[in-house]
């Protein structure tokens, strides 16, 4: 069958007008003929620790930051109302919800707290900038440096949707935990396409720790039980006995993490002592904020550095406020007595020798260690 030629002609028209319009709009997609910028895709920070460990500090440095959201703690509603179980049958759930905290799906705290909760239900909700200014708060900025107390007193009253419609609006989502004992765990998170995790494990001096646990013991009463059992934390040996299972947690997330296998680990985990941190707390600061793909601005240094050479000595042991950090993180040396000192080393003398911490060896020597000599090894780069 002939068509007319003038058909024909019309036919290649509209095909090569299609083209020309097809090629436009796939490389212009912009009416401005600007290249559309594809928005990055969130980066997840995990802040791994244990309790005393300067993990409500080392949070901080991220929660003040205006690019960040934050929050402390968060399975701590799960400890809380699963309380009977263990720290190791809890693991899942704890997972499962930071996977959701991390993609701000804040439906998952359905599970764990009242229908009815607002915003100042959530643990330590005060600790977190992000839920102290817009769009969870709008008496502050989100530039400001916002303390806890002030945010406590006048941004309690916002409903609970506000945590979700926060999180959504920044490019890092930063969650400060402890109840994790086992890095195996987090493995689906590392491998999750839809997360982008970097996992930063803060670890401590066990002898400091311990000292700083005494002074907390009732605080910490429920979390020792579902960490070692109720009957192993009574008695002389009972926070021994905690500090044994949280110092080979330790030393198997160390041993997973800084040995990059498998291969997913590789560039994703960070290990990060507090006394490097509080020795020089700019450059680990730096260090965090590099690894965390985050800038390092001139007033976060500032605060960073006033709150870490204040006079305060720390006396609150949940508050963070200015204070001789250094002198506040060596205290142990002078009140926790030599015969504690020993027991601690025995139970924690892996985690020591491979964090780089030295061990004492008399009450001489516990006098004398200056904070130089007090490490085998100067540093984790």
């Amino acid at each position: 069958m002939l068509f007319p030629k003038t058909s024909v002609v019309t036919v290649f028209l509209i095909l090569a007008v299609l083209s020309f319009l097809l090629i436009h709009f796939h490389f212009l997609p912009c009416s401005n003929n600007a290249p559309m910028e594809e928005k990055p895709s969130p980066v997840h920070i995990l802040i791994l620790s244990s309790w005393r460990s300067g993990s409500s500090f080392t949070g901080q440095i991220f929660s003040q930051h205006p690019s960040v959201f934050y929050l402390m703690e968060p399975a701590w509603h799960v400890w809380v109302t699963m309380y009977q179980n263990s720290a190791k049958v809890l693991h899942m759930a704890v997972r499962d919800l930071v996977r959701s905290v991390f993609l701000c799906d804040m439906s998952v705290f359905d599970a764990y707290m009242s229908s009815q909760k607002k915003k100042s239900d959530l643990f330590q909700w005060e600790t977190s900038r992000a839920l102290c200014s817009p769009p969870a708060c709008d008496l502050f900025s989100r530039s400001d440096i916002i303390t806890a107390g002030n945010c406590k007193t006048i941004c309690g009253k916002y409903p609970f949707s506000k945590v979700e419609e926060a999180c959504k609006t920044y490019s890092h989502v930063a969650i400060k935990e402890v109840r994790f004992f086992d890095l195996k765990v987090l493995y689906p998170l590392l491998t999750d396409p839809s997360l982008n995790l970097k996992i930063i494990h803060l670890v401590r001096d066990p002898r400091a720790v311990f000292r700083s646990r005494e002074n907390t013991v009732g605080d910490l009463q429920r979390d020792s039980n579902i960490v070692v059992g109720s009957q192993r934390t009574k008695g002389e040996m009972g926070p021994y006995n905690t500090m044994e299972v949280i110092c080979k947690s330790q030393v198997e997330i160390y041993k997973a993490g800084s040995r990059a296998i498998p291969s997913f680990l590789k560039d994703r985990y960070l290990l990060v002592r507090y006394e490097d941190v509080v020795r020089d707390p700019l450059a680990r600061a730096a260090q965090m904020y590099r690894f965390a793909e985050l800038h390092f601005t001139p007033e976060l240094q500032k605060w960073v550095h006033n709150i870490t050479h204040g006079k305060g000595q720390g006396a609150q042991a949940f508050e963070i406020g200015s204070r001789d950090a250094l002198r506040v993180s060596q205290a142990w040396r002078k009140t926790l007595p030599f015969q504690k000192i020993e027991k601690v080393q025995n139970v924690c003398k892996d985690a020591m020798e491979l964090l780089g911490y030295r061990l004492l060896q008399s009450e001489e020597e516990q006098k004398n260690m200056t904070l130089d000599l007090l490490f085998a090894q100067n540093s984790f780069e």
